[in-house]
């Protein structure tokens, strides 16, 4: 069986002269780097490789990586935009309740009501800026934005990439995403709105 491995970083440039790279940060727990002493590298075409972690801090939001045998800035070059990556079984534990992003995108969604399940869609992202509750986004007839929250959750198999939730009524119909022209007159009367509300205190 082949071993399952997860985006934790990716590299997005170079960083000094000695082989350093900069990377963006896909974990919630970048202080594990200093347990990880082997990493794998992934290309944007072709095979995964391990590498041995010799340096790493963190600059400007990222961190930056030095590896064993990129030395230069021409070796790291050769990994710009490649994934940093660990084997699966290798993640952090969770609290109860926590999932990871990555058990969650690529789930088939299906709303339960009624006889038979309602296939809405497989999610592809998870959306943590809307609020306490993280969004899964939801790819199917339309995009839909949906709470992932306890109380929605009827079951959740990540080895079978299946969700299912139980939605409040018209939830989804709510979510659907408006036309060109609704758009349009929602924001002439946001505006419509702000100008009244303007010309009200200018007459005070």
């Amino acid at each position: 069986m082949n071993e399952e491995f997860v985006t934790i970083a990716r590299v997005q440039k170079t960083q000094g002269r000695i082989g350093e790279v900069f990377a963006e940060l896909f974990t919630d727990f970048p202080e594990l780097f200093e347990e990880r002493h082997r990493l794998y590298v992934l290309p944007e075409r072709g095979e995964r490789r391990e590498l041995e972690l010799e340096d790493h801090w963190f600059h400007k939001g990222g961190v930056v990586l030095k590896f064993q045998g990129i030395e230069t800035i021409s070796d790291a070059e050769t990994l710009l935009r490649h994934e940093v990556q660990i084997p699966k079984q290798d993640r952090a534990q969770l609290e109860d309740g926590a999932t990871y992003v990555s058990d969650l995108v690529g789930c088939e969604l299906f709303e339960i009501s009624g006889k038979e399940p309602r296939k809405v869609g497989v999610v592809a992202d998870v959306d943590f800026t809307a609020g306490e509750a993280p969004l899964l986004v939801v790819k199917g007839d339309h995009e839909y934005l949906i709470p992932y929250v306890e109380s929605f959750v009827k079951s959740a198999d990540f080895a079978a990439k299946r969700i299912d939730m139980v939605l409040p009524e018209g939830m989804l119909e709510l979510d659907a995403p408006l036309s060109k022209a609704e758009r349009e007159r929602q924001k002439a009367e946001a505006d419509e709105a702000r100008n009244a509300g303007e010309e009200k205190r200018r007459n005070r």
